[in-house]
């Protein structure tokens, strides 16, 4: 049954008033995350996990444990192992996570707490945070300036013939699988359909990046080979993994289930990169990019050209940063694909006005921003200030507006986003997600920005010596 909080600890108390209280840095945090909102904000997450999980069952770990641990790993950087680690050595930080002398939950059950928290909640809990920017006076909205940048996924440099392997190693591990399985239950199974084809592919596969270097005639036809025989390699694994899902489909015990919906989600996977290693390699095609599967692990993976000096590509996502006046990202949005820039800024307006319930006074951009309509719409919504300069060919009138020198101020002030974005990747992980799936990606960044925007709250109301009458 899901508990909402632990009792307060009276002798808890009295232990920590004798080695100190927390420091000014988290003690303000821990005011912020005392919000009621917030707290029903996860809640209700949480609360969804099963049909009965507010009515029956065993008690759960808190929500407000849950919900503190989450944003002390993101704050600094910490595995979920380290974090249970730091929370049970540290008094302060036991009282930080509300959990007195109460049991801490191991790294499996704080993973999947975690994993039900969806990233439209996130969003919600990213905007009260802003809200109680507002009051703070930490931020007044008056001012906007947005950008993109990407995200990487935690997978390798994508190659075919690495593609093919990580395939092959895959289907393996499932056959291992469903051998352990199928021998408890079943004496008439042909082990041939169990036999383990990586090590096989792994050699092919070194003799292919071997192979690359050379340009002659010779190394081609005999890269072409190796390619030839590795992908006989994955189909042959394939087609052992469709018998042993045609066994394992008529079953209804448990262990089968789980298996099989790990054999439904890769095969296509395989399939797919199969295909694309064939049309480029022998058919000498030009894949698109979104027909492209870039990783069989994280196959959400995007493939990013932005064009910026010494990185062709990226892989991952692009994600669009709003920061206002106070240095809060007051909103954040992950891109599917790779969209041209000038679609962003309509959408970063209209949803400023929704968090400040008005337009700002100042909208600065880069030159990829730039189009006739995006300056139209920002000047119909009442923007006042409307910097976005405009790459290529521009009129005397354009050149003549752009050196005025409210646009040069403007224009300054926007260079500092791309070290807010420094920030966020150096100190909160923006720089590679480490979480698994497209929903983990969701989550990485969400947290991410929350916490930014709970450092930069404290270290400014800090700075004001604001107190927090009434608010949490």
């Amino acid at each position: 049954m899901l508990r909402r909080k632990y009792e307060f600890d009276k002798e808890f108390s009295i232990l920590i008033e004798l080695i100190g209280e927390m420091d000014d840095f988290i003690f303000k945090i821990d005011k912020i995350l005392s919000d009621e909102e917030l707290f029903r904000l996860v809640e209700s997450d949480l609360s969804k996990r099963y049909p009965n999980t507010n009515k029956t069952g065993r008690n759960s770990t808190p929500v407000e444990v849950i919900l503190r641990m989450l944003a002390l790993k993101h704050l600094r950087g910490l595995s979920y192992a380290k974090t249970i680690s730091k929370v049970n050595e540290s008094l302060v930080l036991r009282k930080f996570c509300r959990i007195y002398f109460n049991p801490l939950p191991n790294k499996s059950t704080l993973i999947r707490w975690s994993n039900q928290i969806r990233q439209e909640t996130l969003l919600q809990f990213n905007q009260r945070l802003t809200q109680i920017a507002i009051k703070l006076q930490v931020t007044q909205g008056k001012k906007i300036r947005t950008d993109g940048t990407v995200v990487a996924t935690n997978i390798h440099l994508p190659s075919d013939n690495s593609l093919l392997v990580d395939g092959v190693k895959v289907i393996s591990r499932l056959l291992s699988q469903a051998k352990e399985i199928l021998l408890r239950t079943s004496k008439n199974i042909n082990l041939s359909i169990f036999r383990n084809r990586h090590r096989t592919a792994r050699r092919i596969s070194r003799e292919i990046d071997s192979l690359s270097k050379t340009r002659n005639q010779s190394g081609r036809q005999k890269r072409e080979k190796a390619y030839s025989k590795l992908i006989e390699i994955a189909k042959a694994s394939w087609k052992q993994a469709q018998k042993v899902k045609l066994v394992i489909e008529d079953s209804n015990f448990l262990e089968y289930h789980q298996l099989l919906q790990q054999v439904e989600i890769f095969l296509p996977r395989v399939l797919q990169v199969i295909d694309q290693t064939q049309r480029r390699v022998f058919n000498f095609e030009k894949v698109p990019a979104a027909s492209k599967i870039v990783s069989i692990f994280e196959s959400h993976t995007d493939i990013i050209c932005r064009g910026k000096i010494n990185v062709d590509v990226e892989f991952g996502h692009k994600v669009w940063l709003d920061e206002v006046d106070g240095g809060i990202v007051s909103n954040y949005r992950i891109l599917k694909g790779n969209p041209h820039d000038t679609q962003q800024l309509i959408p970063s307006l209209d949803q400023h006005i929704q968090n400040f319930g008005s337009s700002p006074k100042l909208v600065t951009t880069d030159r990829g921003v730039y189009s006739q309509t995006n300056e139209n719409y920002a000047q119909l919504l009442g923007v006042k200030e409307v910097i976005l300069p405009k790459g290529g060919y521009r009129s005397k009138e354009r050149i003549k507006h752009e050196r005025k020198r409210n646009f040069k101020k403007a224009r300054h002030w926007h260079n500092g986003v791309e070290g807010r974005i420094s920030f966020l990747k150096r100190c909160f992980g923006l720089q590679r997600c480490l979480y698994r799936g497209e929903f983990g990606f969701c989550r990485w960044v969400g947290w991410g920005i929350i916490a930014h925007n709970l450092t930069v709250i404290s270290r400014k109301t800090l700075k004001n010596k604001i107190i927090y009458h009434g608010l949490v």
